[in-house]
């Protein structure tokens, strides 16, 4: 990877509706070229995906909720058990597994706190490998970005 790349990769994070074209002239390089690269950052896996990023609130997801979760045993087993549920739960956007105190850190998007508090009633109340869990509902949302570069 060049610094050619990096500009593209910096331009097709903001906006990966760009066609190369437009991108070829900001970067230096015929459209091509740019297609040329752009098929390589995918087929390497640097750039993962493509996505729409959704506004939660005109969605009625007016809640952004981030959770602290930690399990009572971090075996293998019900690591992976815990990570799946997260994966196939609709409202949780981000499930980190970290350091630190928590196990893991969860971004959930919920309408209402009722909502919230299903969710947890299914995941955390009822799951006998839940110790705790520490809840913060955001107030605003000051930045929110995928952005690498």
């Amino acid at each position: 990877m060049d610094a050619k790349d990096i500009e593209i990769l910096r331009l097709v994070q903001r906006n990966a509706r760009l066609t190369a074209d437009a991108i070829s002239q900001d970067v230096g390089l015929s459209a091509p070229a740019v297609q040329k690269r752009l098929k390589k950052l995918r087929e390497t896996g640097v750039i993962e995906r493509e996505i729409a990023v959704l506004a939660p609130g005109k969605l009625g997801r007016d809640m952004t909720i981030i959770a602290e979760v930690i399990l009572e045993r971090e075996s293998r087993m019900h690591l992976d058990e815990f990570k799946r549920k997260m994966r196939e739960a609709p409202c949780v956007q981000q499930c980190y597994y970290t350091t630190g105190e928590a196990d893991f850190l969860l971004i959930l998007t919920v309408q209402d706190i009722k909502e919230y508090e299903a969710f947890t009633q299914e995941h955390f109340f009822d799951e006998s490998n839940i110790s705790r869990f520490k809840t913060a509902v955001v107030m605003d949302r000051v930045k929110t970005s995928l952005d690498v570069l």
